[in-house]
Parts: structure tokens; sequence; C-alpha cells
């Protein structure tokens, strides 16, 4: 059965400022839409922040194999009702692709404990992210880098918890490098942090970037795992009298 993958876009950007309007017209969700639906056979559902419930009911969610994520400037007005329900979800299994800037969002927060801070700049500079993990499946079909001719700046120190698995890290001219591509589970969830992404650039068209979010979204989907009983239990073997 294809993958049911949601993609949730603040899309406010696209809506409020032109540098970003003019490249992304239908939002940034709808350009990786566009090649998933070229590419793959995923069962594709956009979702945005000024829906009701933000496109995240919990019917939705409970149709959702993998969730990408990408916020910028209104992570505030993400109702906790919903981080929590989107958090739930996560923990029993649905995988969650945390795009450029949600590393500041509530849900990611919520899942890594940290402030998750870091360096920023904006200078349209080259970015290049080398693949330190070159058996891993994200980075499946992909060169040894990929370079990104423009984009903001990240840089360490990148306040996470130390990744379960490292694949990709950045370069930057300016001297500063960040860890790209982080992996992380958390209980039956598996979290990937894919950095590129900023909204006045045409990152969501490189096709390099677009195959590290298809093999993503495989990566973190579901497994058909045993369900397990937790709470008191009877034993599994008779037990002996208490000498």
């Amino acid at each position: 059965m294809a993958l049911s993958v949601t993609l949730w876009n603040e899309f406010r950007h696209e809506k409020n400022m032109d540098a970003c309007k003019e490249i992304y017209p239908d939002g940034m969700h709808t350009a990786i839409a566009a090649y998933l639906e070229k590419h793959t056979d995923f069962r594709i559902r956009l979702a945005s922040l000024d829906e009701p419930e933000h496109g995240l009911t919990q019917d939705v969610l409970d149709d959702t194999d993998v969730l990408t994520w990408w916020g910028h400037a209104a992570h505030h007005e993400v109702e906790d009702e919903i981080v929590e329900r989107v958090h739930k979800r996560v923990l029993a299994g649905m995988g969650l692709i945390a795009l450029h800037s949600s590393i500041h969002s509530k849900i990611f927060l919520k899942l890594m404990g940290t402030t998750c801070s870091l360096k920023w700049r904006e200078a349209g500079e080259k970015e290049r992210l080398w693949v330190v993990s070159p058996g891993h499946p994200i980075v499946d079909g992909i060169g040894e880098c990929i370079e990104i001719e423009h984009t903001e700046m990240y840089g360490e120190h990148f306040d996470i918890p130390a990744p379960d698995e490292l694949v990709l890290v950045s370069w930057f001219p300016g001297g500063e490098v960040f860890r790209s591509g982080c992996c992380f589970t958390r209980g039956a969830g598996k979290i990937f942090y894919f950095r590129p992404g900023h909204e006045t650039f045409p990152i969501y068209y490189q096709e390099d970037v677009l195959k590290v979010i298809t093999n993503a979204i495989c990566w973190a989907s579901p497994v058909d795992g045993p369900e397990f009983k937790r709470g008191n239990v009877e034993p599994l073997e008779p037990l002996s009298p208490a000498s």
C-alpha cells in the first residue's frame, strides 16, 4: 500500500513576501508535492497553518505515515493541542521530516527537549552538504556532496541532542559548518532534520534536495512492529512461591 504523506507548510511567506511569492506562488509544499507526485506512488496531502486545526485533524494524522513540516515566522500560532496531537502520533510511529527553520517549531522543540539555537546569516552564500554516512538510505542516489548556489547560513553550535545518526554536514564560505542531516528516534517514530529550504531561494526545485526528502520519507515510514503490553501484567511463566 502506498505511503500516505502529509506536507505541512506554514504558508505565510508565499502570501506576504514578494521574493518568496515569485519563487513559490502556490507554496513551498506544492513544489515538493509536484516532485513526489512525479517520482513516487505516495498518497500526497497538503496542509497549512490557516486551515481549521491547521489541517491536522486527528483523522488526517491517523491516515498519515510521514509528516513533513516547514515553519518559520508563525511558530507561536500553532495551537498547543495540535502539537500534542502530532507528538503522540510520532511516538506511536508516524515519521516526521523537519525542514530548514522548523528547528524552532513547537513540535521539534518538544521532541528534542533543547533550545535548538544556532548561528545564522542571510548573505545568499554557497552551501556544500557533505555526505558523512555514505551507506545510509537517505543519501541513496546522491553524490559525495550537494551544492546549493545561494542560501542562508546556519552554523554551529546547534543546540540539539546528539543525533542517532548524522548523515549530512554543511560547509559555508564564511567558515561555518552545520549538522544538516540528522536522524532521531522518539518512541516508535523516526525523525529526520534536513537543513536546506530558505524561503527566498528556489531550493525546493533542486533535484538532489528533493531526492533526499523523498529518501527520508521512505526511511521514516512506520514499520509493522510489535504492540507492547505495558503496566501491570501476568507472568509468562509460573512463579515459584516466595521463600
